[in-house]
């Protein structure tokens, strides 16, 4: 099996892998990374691989090469779930939990006159 691409060409490829064969395709991973210790993932694109080894080798190739990267996750795109639109409203905050916004804490009038008070002072 020859191959035109110079990057396979490069490696010894073992003649045990199948190729792909007409009609048969990849599965899609979504790829997350991490750009600094201590934050969060993120989202940074999709990718087709033949399996979860090679999505990770893809992701690190395409999404880790150039930007700050120590961290990166690939989940297959079938394994993401995700709530459906109908469901909105279970998001929705009920008026008996007001507390647990910052909104319904009255803070900004005192601080608005404590801001006053340093003001005369000086």
């Amino acid at each position: 099996m020859k191959s035109l691409d110079p990057r396979i060409n490069r490696i010894e490829v073992p003649e045990s892998i199948e190729p792909v064969k007409e009609h048969e395709c990849w599965q899609t991973y979504e790829v997350f990374h991490q750009e600094k210790r201590g934050k969060q993932h993120v989202h940074v694109g999709s990718l087709h691989a033949p399996n979860s080894e090679m999505a990770l080798l893809f992701a690190k190739e395409q999404f880790a090469r150039r930007k700050c990267c120590v961290n990166i996750w690939v989940v297959k795109t079938a394994d993401v779930f995700a709530t459906s639109l109908e469901d909105e409203d279970m998001f929705e905050t009920t008026p008996e939990k007001i507390y647990r916004e910052a909104g319904g804490y009255k803070v900004a009038e005192k601080i608005a006159k404590y801001k006053e008070s340093l003001k005369s002072k000086v």
